[in-house]
């Protein structure tokens, strides 16, 4: 029934009421996310890679 409907992002925290500390720590967090993201995309590049080896690359 709700399958089509996608959650809600949490709402935004204001940076203006975050301290200093709050600040660094999200954006360690952030670089985390980001660098998790960068491998996963590695990670797909190398098995699409692969795929075309075998398979031969299609033209979209």
């Amino acid at each position: 029934m709700f399958e089509d409907v996608s959650p809600l992002k949490p709402a935004a925290r204001s940076l203006d009421l975050m301290s200093i500390e709050e600040l660094e720590e999200r954006i360690e967090s952030l670089k985390a996310d980001i660098a998790a993201c960068e491998a996963m995309i590695a990670s797909k590049k190398n098995q699409r890679a692969a795929a075309d080896a075998i398979f031969g690359r299609k033209d979209e």
